[in-house]
């Protein structure tokens, strides 16, 4: 399949490009900032969403979905990156529904339509440490009854507390396995602390949270194939809004260089800026690219999607950190400040850098896989 996107996911970009650049561009992100938003997102953009039918694009059709693939997720992601637009629409409607889709069962016949339907919020509560290593989950969850009991503490769970459920991966006897754990849980605490992206993250308490047989996502000590698919499909995903953003960053800074002026010269007219710019534009591509190969073999169930997920993880992390670099240090002084956007530009990038693994997780990563 060639990397571009073909007439409908060019419909798909064209509505949904100007719907979010209308209805939720940096300024929206300002105003949640301001205003010290205890959410995270805003709820009427996400009923907007829902209108268009996005929180359920890898939705399964029997579950009420669209049964669209990761192509389609990564063009909406790219404009949310491009926009700075808060959203659990990465969480929730990729991540999330990628483990339950592949589970099935009764959490998937639960989760799934209430995602589509936007009635439901879902967090990724996955990593335990400052940093991603899914390797080192060292949460419990024992016998208890007819059920489980879980204790353990997760870090940085993105709208962890406002989720209705939360996707939970602890040790048990034999490996690991997932659980669906409801926000009213006894024993469930969420601390929400604001990241640098002033997007909100908690660290989550799990003391004694006794949940049913029936919470568990796919099958007792045998969680490791749904985690895969749940982080191959959130680090796709973060990496097309990593490009978003990029993008973004690079859109303004080109923009910057047609309009500054000094002594005399539109500043785009100096050569080492056009080199610059040029090296950016190249990296961009290259990065998207990448992208879209692993959003390819996903949608494809091909085997060498795991390589290509953290070959686009990486080169995308490399690619936005620069277009971000850049774009402040083109814009000179103004880039420092906060009233101007390109700034804003460079936090989300450091948010979604360590999202899911960072440029050095999954550098090493791709070593691995292939035999160095």
């Amino acid at each position: 399949m060639p990397l571009y996107h073909n007439e409908d996911q060019l419909m798909l970009k064209d509505s949904v490009g100007p719907f979010i650049a209308e209805q939720a561009p940096v300024a929206h992100l300002r105003q949640l900032r301001d205003s010290d938003d205890a959410t995270g997102f805003s709820r009427d953009l996400w009923a907007q969403f829902v209108e268009m039918g996005l929180p359920g694009m890898l939705v399964p059709e029997a579950h009420g979905g669209l049964g669209m693939g990761h192509m389609e997720a990564g063009i909406v992601l790219e404009e949310i990156g491009r926009n700075l637009t808060p959203s659990p629409f990465l969480a929730t409607s990729v991540g999330a529904v990628a483990a339950l889709a592949k589970a099935g069962g009764t959490q998937a016949g639960r989760w799934l339509p209430a995602i589509a339907s936007g009635e439901a919020i879902v967090a990724l509560a996955i990593d335990e440490g400052s940093k991603h290593r899914p390797d080192r989950i060292a949460t419990t969850a024992t016998r208890a009854g007819n059920g489980f009991r879980l204790d353990g503490k997760k870090s940085f769970v993105l709208h962890g507390h406002v989720a209705d459920m939360s996707i939970v991966a602890a040790k048990t006897d034999g490996g690991i396995t997932l659980f669906a754990v409801p926000r009213q849980a006894k024993g469930v605490t969420a601390d929400p602390r604001r990241l640098v992206d002033s997007s909100l993250a908690s660290h989550v308490t799990l003391d004694g949270v006794e949940v049913d047989a029936d919470a568990v996502i796919g099958e007792v000590d045998a969680g490791e194939e749904v985690l895969n698919a749940l982080l191959a499909a959130a680090r796709t995903g973060a990496a097309a809004e990593m490009v978003g953003v990029g993008q973004g960053a690079m859109d303004m800074t080109v923009g910057y260089l047609k309009e500054r002026k000094q002594f005399g010269r539109l500043i785009g007219e100096f050569q080492a800026l056009q080199h610059r710019a040029a090296h950016l534009y190249g990296e961009m591509e290259v990065a998207r690219a990448a992208v879209m190969k692993a959003q390819e073999l996903l949608d494809q169930g091909n085997d060498g999607a795991k390589l290509m997920v953290s070959v686009a993880k990486a080169k995308a992390g490399r690619a936005a950190n620069l277009a971000v670099r850049e774009g402040v240090q083109m814009h000179g002084g103004i880039g420092m400040t906060d009233e101007y956007d390109i700034g804003l530009y460079m936090k989300r990038d450091r948010a979604l850098a360590e999202f899911m693994g960072d440029v050095h997780y999954h550098t090493e990563q791709v070593a691995r896989m292939s035999g160095y």
